[in-house]
Parts: C-alpha cells; structure tokens; sequence
C-alpha cells in the first residue's frame, strides 16, 4: 500500500495474520515507517446493515525522538486518519449498496 503523510510518500507492506470470516482480520506491518503496527478489523451485523470497528497499535520508529513525536502529533494524526479512512469506506459501502438496489 502507497500512502503520502506529512509530505512523505511511504510504501507500507502488511500481512494478514489471522482471520475469522465475517467478524474480523488482523493485519500487521511487515515492512513499513512504523516500528511496528497492528490494525484489527471487526465486523458485526446490526439491524440496518454492517458496524465495522478499527482498533490499531503501532510504535513509532527512531526511538526517544518517535515517541516524542508522537506524544506530540503523531497520535492525534494517525486517530483522524483512521476515522477519516472509515468515513471514506462508509461513503463507498452506502453508494454500492444504492447501485445495487
């Protein structure tokens, strides 16, 4: 996966390390910025469709400075990145579900 952050672009390769279908996934950095990074995917059926839950851990690289760092920012950063990814991925899942009805 390709992504740009802070002007950056950054390649980022993730293994999917366990997988109940269709509650969850777990997948984790293998080769990437993080120090290390794990991002678990829940998805329960509820009355009106599907709730999809992001729980993610990750260590920031370079030490002493990365978690300065992310006390700083990169928390904050990468909290609004996953939400603003989930609401993308709502977008797309209610416009396929309209084509599709």
């Amino acid at each position: 996966m390709e992504a740009t952050h802070f002007g950056v672009k950054q390649r980022l390769t993730a293994k999917i390390t366990e997988m109940v279908r269709p509650d969850f996934f777990i997948d984790i950095q293998v080769n990437g910025a993080f120090q290390s990074f794990t991002h678990t995917h829940e998805f329960t059926e509820i009355n009106y469709g599907t709730m999809m839950k992001d729980t993610f851990s990750y260590e920031a690289p370079f030490g002493i400075i990365g978690r300065v760092a992310d006390k700083l920012f990169l928390e904050n950063y990468m909290k609004k990145f996953i939400v603003s990814r989930s609401d993308e991925l709502k977008i797309l899942a209610e416009l396929q579900m309209r084509d599709t009805v």
